[in-house]
């Protein structure tokens, strides 16, 4: 049976999964024998990639199948689940500052640098790219109403109101709030407009039988998760030998390590020049961390023990963060893109990410 899914892939593809593979048992040895942790977290980090590599081709093949928006709703749930394992390990492990600084980071990485890298890329590769602009000016609605709701509770706490003694319950409400409107957007980022007619995928050649896909992204998904909690072990020893600040690794390396299955597909499929699925996978992403994964880290952290997950932000990572809502908001309005436009999304993520170096 295996010889017969094997028989389906490409070269690249099983040389992918022959690395992925490989690199999973390493960093599975380095992690149970004690071994050099910064190599430990290099080998982790890189299965992750691998790992988004071949969830990236799976996803291709859904796409083939499936429309842009469902495609993308999958994508991203699948692409964020490593998040989500990275996030619950590091709050058991007390690590808050770097949650919170990966989640916000995770939603700077997919707008601004995985946009920024998926427009670059495509824009240099296939001219001028367009794509239908309805939903993703809906997406980037929803995540400006997102983060908007994330920025109360800092200024609740910066400006003492009364609802500064209880920081934690209006956090934990606020989580509430933001999974009903989650919740809410799942059918439209599924459908779209009604009135919008998705035209009909053309059939591939080389497409992939329904069980391989399926094969590829369970065991993919199950590896992410054990591979996300060697990382986070890894993290701590890694931090004081490299005198990283816990914010900078939390914004920038964990975020771009936890999203590394959009940092990868999303690339791809821009380049590929198939737009819609790429800007659905990239903002749908974005949109999952900030109205479902971030509310479900929140509560999680009251059963989990140990110091709860607030949504008090330090004032840089609220201005971060509105300027990136609004930044890609405007990019993704017109419908179209071009390779200029990455190149100043991804020169704004380094401005960010380069104010956070020192704390």
């Amino acid at each position: 049976m295996a010889k017969g899914l094997t028989a389906h892939l490409a070269r690249n593809e099983l040389i992918t999964v022959g690395l992925a593979v490989i690199a999973t048992i390493a960093s599975a040895i380095l992690t149970f024998t004690h071994a050099n942790a910064v190599l430990s977290f290099v080998f982790s980090a890189a299965a992750l990639s691998l790992l988004a590599m071949l969830v990236g081709h799976a996803t291709e093949q859904l796409g083939n199948r499936m429309g842009p928006g469902a495609t993308g709703v999958l994508q991203s749930a699948l692409g964020n689940l490593p998040e989500l394992f990275v996030g619950i390990f590091s709050l058991r492990a007390g690590l808050v500052e770097v949650v919170q600084a990966a989640l916000v980071g995770s939603i700077l990485a997919n707008s601004l640098l995985v946009l920024g890298l998926a427009m670059l890329f495509g824009g240099l590769r296939n001219g001028t790219q367009r794509f239908n602009a309805e939903v993703p000016r809906t997406i980037s609605a929803l995540i400006m109403l997102a983060v908007a709701a994330l920025i109360i509770p800092t200024i609740a706490f910066r400006i003492h109101t009364p609802a500064a003694a209880h920081i934690s319950t209006l956090s934990g409400a606020c989580a509430v709030f933001l999974l009903v409107v989650f919740a809410a957007s799942i059918p439209f980022s599924i459908s779209g407009d009604p009135c919008i007619t998705p035209e009909p995928q053309p059939e591939h050649e080389d497409a992939w039988p329904m069980s391989l896909t399926l094969v590829i992204l369970t065991l993919a998904g199950i590896g992410a998760a054990f591979v996300s909690d060697w990382f986070v072990d890894a993290l701590t020893p890694t931090i004081k030998v490299l005198h990283l600040s816990e914010t900078f690794t939390g914004l920038v390396i964990v975020a771009i390590a936890g999203n590394a299955v959009e940092n990868v597909v999303g690339i791809q499929l821009a380049a590929a020049n198939k737009t819609d699925y790429a800007i659905s996978v990239i903002l749908n992403s974005s949109l999952q961390i900030a109205l479902g994964l971030t509310p479900i880290l929140v509560l999680l952290s009251f059963v989990l023990g140990g110091p709860h997950l607030t949504l008090v932000l330090p004032p840089l990572l609220v201005v971060a963060l509105a300027l990136t809502a609004i930044v890609s908001a405007y990019v993704v309005s017109d419908g179209e893109s071009i390779w200029l436009e990455g190149v100043a999304l991804i020169g704004l993520y380094g401005i960010i990410a380069s104010a956070f170096w020192w704390g």
